[in-house]
């Protein structure tokens, strides 16, 4: 017990020390100012440079200024052909340096992406031209200086567009195909996976449903689906030479290849053309700048009257129309200062920060070191600055308040009490893997349904819904159509052989080697979901008090770990039973207390949600690679029957029990729960979604992963002590799951391998138990550990991923079993063979939804091993 009290002062002090708050997203700082071309003595700016970074130096190549006097004082624009690299020598200290290699072509406002194979500059214009080649800037670090190779060739010449890189496919759209002509709806792709870029070819693609435009700003960012390419504003110029600006916005799915319309610039307006756009956390492009064109189409209008007044020759009033374009351009206060970010979930813009100066166009925002970098561009109309910004991301965190962390310190104080309880009452392994019998259905039922749904459901489901729809609801509702399996079939086998664990069954069907396999196969599997509901709420706990999401890991794993080597399966039951409460009355509250913070409330909520086909449920379509409702079914029917039947954690509290009669009641109890749960946790996505819909700016954008949006939520909403209490929430959904991991585990290392093989028979077994269920719960804080430093989308998905290709053969083997006479020990071990080289296709290739990967799995094995049992008869 000194161990826990220890253990919840180091929590405490963790949490107060670590609880502040941020609500500067951004932070500004300069580099030093870009230095002069050859032959001249200041540097006043490029605009349109090739930017990029390549084997770890920025690098700035050709552009275009007015060297010597501004455009309405005569001067003269001038492109150039030297290539600039920005090194750092030390931590803080960079250094300029012009290299003597020099691009194809003085030209400017192309585009520039970094390769494996250096800066991949393409397109732009010279001083009378548009350019169709591309070249490679290879930075040298050896030698000091840069190589340039060429590269694959644009279809056609293309000038002023915007381009953006998608995983692994640049994608360029719009553009001027000749200098003073109109605008384009060109589209365009590049692949650029292959090792050799001579293989590279350009792609000509449909174009968006929309004007064409040149000047545009893109980014590359997630829909919560897919990475996807988003294009904004831009400005169309017509064969009239009239200039229509655009307001709207489009994205690309390239997984679909299926444009659609975020706006049409009416109802919601994209101001940002000729602006640089950057994506940070999972959801968010930032727009650093960008022209709303008003003063652009000011100073149309002026010299279109200067023009008319110098056809009639009148001289008095063209004087007065000059001067006043003089003072619009002398005066031009730039553009803007105001940095916006929008939501590609909520499709809601809000502004996050201001620049310290202002903003600079036509040029890129360019990722180097972490930090975006925008180097030198325009500033005012023919105006350039030589400075280099950049951005730091800056994460946000909220304040615990002091009555937070006692509610949480007293959540891990009654944890530990409740191990420390029932850790009198383990007398044998008896009691320690199946409770002596004594669980009371209900308390089972309860402990099933935290242990089935616990973290996934509590963060990961509200996070699902609330970046797509309701579209998985249905996986859920399948624990129906499979319980009257699991009670028929299962448990009636597992109570007459009065097993400690399902593998014991596998011996006595085959043999020894399956059993092993099974057994091998589950703590493998329960390792990785314990990796799995650890990092979930160490991701929670990290957003809202700042802790290190490695600290975070350690000490859930350590708590956990503790009151579940003390009190063994009761303790993990009856701990269960509390944080089932605790999670669903968390979750009841959090959207009780939306519902009243949203103007119409739940009536506001589900227009909302409708209006943006949230409540898709039913998707008919007839695919396998999509979360249509077959897939949910498919996937559904066959993981549950995975879990439910072959599971340990599961198949152990049917053990506890007093009859078969109260394991099958713990099954319906489950089962009936999963009604309203589901219903709950679907619906909190949902009216997030629609919270952050009216309060966009509460929404944090410097989030890596959707997973944090209901903790966050949590944190920055709820008042002090409630917070507290659903942080508690937070730490239930895991802990009930990983406790079950950490004992199930256990049991059949200790069931399965130790005690079958008789090792070690002077030691006690209880101590055995409590040994290994200290490194199983080691290992798999060990490997949340290595999910922390993977960069994950959704846990959602990696869970799945877990369940079908680990155990999926499991299934398969089990109903062999039961449901065949014919099946023997080889055509068992031949199934499972093969059904893990199906997995393993299935994941290299991926020709249908990760949920039903475990559906491969079990129907793979069963089919294979029947088919071998009947190939190698001997005895049954």
């Amino acid at each position: 017990m000194r161990l826990n009290i220890f253990t919840l002062i180091f929590v405490f002090q963790l949490i107060v020390s670590g609880v502040y708050g941020n609500n500067e997203y951004l932070k500004f700082s300069s580099l030093p100012e870009l230095i002069p071309n050859s032959g001249q003595s200041i540097q006043p700016g490029l605009a349109g440079p090739y930017t990029g970074v390549d084997n770890g130096v920025l690098i700035v190549a050709g552009g275009a200024n007015f060297p010597d006097k501004l455009p309405w004082e005569g001067g003269a624009k001038k492109y150039y052909d030297e290539i600039f690299i920005l090194d750092r020598s030390g931590e803080e200290e960079y250094i300029w340096k012009r290299m003597e290699e020099k691009l194809p072509f003085a030209s400017g406002y192309g585009g520039a992406v970094s390769t494996p194979h250096g800066l991949l500059c393409f397109g732009g214009n010279t001083s009378n031209e548009c350019v169709s080649e591309s070249w490679f800037i290879r930075f040298l670090p050896g030698k000091g200086n840069v190589e340039i190779k060429p590269g694959p060739k644009l279809p056609a010449s293309l000038t002023n567009f915007a381009f953006a890189k998608v995983k692994n496919t640049l994608f360029v759209a719009g553009g001027l195909l000749s200098l003073n002509a109109s605008a384009q709806n060109v589209f365009l792709s590049l692949d650029l996976s292959d090792s050799n870029p001579e293989n590279w070819k350009w792609e000509t693609l449909s174009g968006w449903n929309g004007e064409a435009r040149a000047f545009a700003v893109t980014a590359a960012q997630s829909n919560g689906v897919a990475d996807c390419f988003y294009l904004f504003s831009g400005r169309n110029i017509k064969s009239n030479g009239e200039v229509d600006i655009l307001y709207d916005a489009h994205v690309y799915d390239p997984s679909l290849q299926k444009w659609e319309v975020i706006s049409d610039g009416n109802n919601q307006k994209f101001p940002v053309m000729a602006g640089t756009a950057f994506s940070i956390g999972a959801s968010t492009i930032v727009f650093a700048s960008g022209a709303d064109g008003e003063l652009m189409k000011k100073q149309m209008r002026i010299e279109k009257r200067i023009s008319q007044l110098q056809e009639n020759k009148d001289t008095d009033e063209l004087k007065t129309y000059q001067n006043q374009l003089l003072n619009h351009l002398q005066n031009h206060p730039g553009f803007g200062k105001k940095i916006t970010g929008f939501n590609t979930l909520t499709n809601k813009t809000t502004e996050i920060a201001h620049l310290p100066g202002t903003g600079q166009v036509t040029t890129a925002a360019v990722l180097w070191n972490n930090e975006f970098i925008i180097p030198t561009g325009e500033i005012r109309p023919g105006v350039r600055t030589p400075n280099i910004l950049k951005i730091s991301i800056q994460k946000d965190t909220r304040h615990l308040n002091w009555l937070d962390v006692v509610v949480i310190a007293l959540y891990f104080l009654v944890l530990s009490w409740m191990g420390y309880f029932f850790s009198k009452r383990q007398k044998n392994t008896n009691d320690y893997f199946k409770g002596g019998g004594r669980i009371p259905w209900w308390a089972a039922g309860l402990s099933i349904f935290g242990t089935a749904l616990s973290a996934i459901t509590f963060m990961a489901i509200p996070a699902k819904t609330f970046t797509t729809d309701w579209s998985y609801f249905m996986l859920n509702m399948t624990i129906f159509l499979v319980a009257p399996i699991i009670i028929l079939l299962f448990i009636p086998f597992y109570r007459k052989l009065n097993v400690t664990t399902a593998y014991e069954y596998l011996e006595n069907r085959f043999n020894l080697t399956i059993r092993l396999i099974a057994s091998l196969s589950f703590i493998i599997y329960q390792v990785g979901r314990m990796g799995v509901v650890l990092f979930l709420p160490s991701i929670a706990l990290n957003v809202v008090t700042g802790i290190d999401i490695f600290v975070c890991i350690a000490l859930m794993g350590i708590v956990s770990l503790v009151y579940t080597m003390l009190g063994g399966i009761e303790a993990v039951i009856w701990t269960d039973v509390m944080q089932v409460i605790v999670l669903l009355g968390g979750a009841i509250l959090s959207l009780v207390l939306i519902i009243f913070k949203i103007d119409g409330g739940f009536q506001s909520i589900v227009e909302t949600a409708a209006e943006n086909h949230k409540f898709n449920v039913f998707d008919l379509t007839l695919s396998l690679k999509q979360p249509t409702v077959w897939v949910m079914l498919l996937g559904g029917i066959f993981a549950n029957i995975t879990t439910y039947g072959t599971d340990q954690t599961m198949v152990q509290r049917y053990l506890t029990t007093k009859t078969q009669k109260e394991a099958n009641q713990s099954v319906w109890t489950n089962a009936i729960l999963t009604i309203p749960a589901t219903l709950i946790f679907f619906f909190v996505g949902t009216a997030l979604f629609a919270f952050y819909q009216s309060f966009p700016g509460e929404l944090n954008p410097t989030f890596q992963n959707n997973d944090a949006i209901f903790p966050w939520y949590v944190a920055s909403q709820l008042p002090a002590g409630i917070s507290g209490l659903l942080i508690a929430g937070i730490f239930a959904a895991a802990m009930s799951s990983l406790s079950s991991s950490m004992n199930s585990a256990a049991t059949t290392y200790s069931t399965d391998i130790h005690f079958r093989f008789g090792w070690s028979k002077t030691t006690n077994q209880l101590k055995l138990a409590r040994i290994a269920t200290l490194v199983v719960g080691i290992s798999g804080t060990l490997f949340a550990f290595m999910m922390a430093t993977m960069n994950i989308q959704s846990l959602w998905d990696e869970f799945q991923k877990v369940l079908g290709l680990v155990i999926g053969s499991l299934g398969g083997v089990f109903l062999l079993g039961l449901l065949s006479k014919k099946a023997n020990s080889k055509g068992a071990l031949t199934g499972m063979i093969i059904s893990f080289g199906v997995q393993i296709l299935v994941a290299g290739y991926q020709p249908v939804h990760l949920i039903v990967y475990s559906a491969t799995g079990v129907i793979s094995c069963f089919i294979a091993g029947w088919g071998a049992s009947w190939l190698f008869r001997g005895k049954k």
